[in-house]
């Protein structure tokens, strides 16, 4: 059980306090409720470039990292579809530090051409570098393309055209900053060798004269649901073919998630999965497979991604695939089967609790889609879940109707003599 304490500030900014005295440390985390999805088509990649940003340089501080390593500290950052997480970690005693650092950035970045221009070189360079240069590195800019149709989730958080980015002026950042970056959208977790009351008075000190900002309202295009599988081929300079294949399955939030995600353990986790166990170690016509979704908070994907040993075609890979899913939407999985990825489930929950950071960044998330208290019950909804409730969940999301497959072919002049 992960205990808290929650109070709101009068600016609307979500405080959650989660005392830990066996550690030396504090941990400061803002969560702002914007991700790729809250972006307009034609400006995408902002919330990315946002994480960035944030680091540099603010009204009052020209340089975030700095005082913080002066303070024994360290921080990171990420970015999804969904959220923008920003978490620091330093010495309980220098932890207003921390508080006047992420004060002073929600308050209001510098937003010079030169920072802009300097954090928008290093995303460009991250977009081509990442996405556009490496093998295989457009696959999720395609398979979103082919998956959703109208969602924002169409494009990946790093944007969907480098150009979006490249053309981003001080007037477009400004608008998405004070749009989104407000006590009002956003909930800052503090976590470690601290007291309740010391919190509020930090926190009511130097975050409490932020303008609030507008409730922001998100009002999102709903993916219809998919009729028709969907084909792509797409040929490359890649070192081997392979098959990608994704499957619409339910929202964070609804019942079907969790046992889509232990349908993910079964089918993908490891060598001793089953797909892994018949395509790649026994029939052999997989030479690297992985199976995962996004936990996206609106309706996400279930993928498997793998890799074809060569002389293998697409359809026959398809096909074998296919097969092996088949099966898992035909008979239910042995309490066996299912006891032990019930157990991995739970001990990798209980692994990452004992983090502070992570104790704190979940606090954030679970708060986020609507109660920290979340947190406390997930371990039982995965314990609930039935062996039937994993055949009808399988067999809801693996239809042929539901499917978007894409052959990454090897450019056929590779190997022109």
């Amino acid at each position: 059980m992960i205990e808290f304490n929650r109070f709101v500030l009068s600016n609307g900014l979500r405080v959650l306090v989660h005392e830990d005295h066996t550690t030396p440390m504090a941990v400061v985390n803002v969560l702002y409720d914007v991700g790729a999805r809250d972006e307009q088509p034609d400006k995408t990649g902002f919330a990315h470039l946002f994480e960035h940003l944030m680091f540099g340089g603010s009204g009052n501080i020209p340089d975030y990292d700095e005082p913080l390593q002066r303070a024994g500290g360290e921080n990171n950052a990420y970015t999804t579809n969904d959220l923008t997480n920003y978490y620091c970690q330093l010495p309980v005693e220098n932890m207003e530090t921390a508080f006047w650092l992420e004060s002073d950035r929600m308050l209001g970045l510098a937003f010079s051409k030169k920072s802009l221009e300097v954090q928008r070189k290093v995303v460009c360079e991250e977009f081509k570098e990442h996405y556009l240069n490496k093998p295989y590195g457009d696959i999720w800019h395609k398979m979103r393309e082919l998956c959703y149709q109208v969602h924002p989730y169409r494009w990946m958080t790093i944007g969907k055209e480098l150009s979006h980015v490249e053309k981003a002026n001080i007037e477009d950042v400004k608008a998405f900053f004070y749009k989104h970056y407000r006590p009002i959208n956003a909930i800052l977790v503090v976590a470690g060798a601290v007291k309740v009351e010391q919190v509020k008075l930090l926190a009511e000190k130097w975050f409490g004269d932020i303008p609030s900002g507008e409730q922001y309202v998100r009002d999102l295009p709903a993916e219809p649901a998919q009729t028709g599988a969907r084909h792509l081929d797409i040929y490359a300079d890649v070192p081997a073919n392979a098959l990608i294949m994704a499957w619409h399955m339910d929202a964070r939030l609804e019942p079907g998630y969790y046992a889509a995600e232990l349908l993910t353990e079964i089918l993908g986790d490891g060598g001793s999965s089953r797909l892994y166990q018949a395509l790649v170690k026994e029939r052999k016509i997989l030479s690297a497979l992985e199976v995962h979704h996004f936990g996206s908070s609106d309706k996400g994907l279930l993928a498997i991604e793998s890799r074809l040993v060569n002389g293998v075609d697409h359809a026959t890979a398809q096909a074998a695939l296919e097969e092996e899913l088949e099966k898992i939407t035909r008979e239910p999985v042995s309490a066996t089967e299912l006891q032990k990825v019930k157990n991995k489930t739970e001990s990798m929950i209980v692994f990452e609790d004992m983090s502070l950071m992570n104790r704190a960044s979940s606090l954030a998330h679970y708060e986020l889609l609507g109660d920290a208290h979340l947190m406390n019950t997930e371990l039982e909804k995965y314990r609930s879940i039935t062996a039937d409730d994993l055949l009808r969940e399988s067999q809801k999301i693996f239809r042929k109707e539901n499917s978007n497959t894409l052959y990454y072919h090897i450019r056929p002049t590779q190997h022109a003599e």
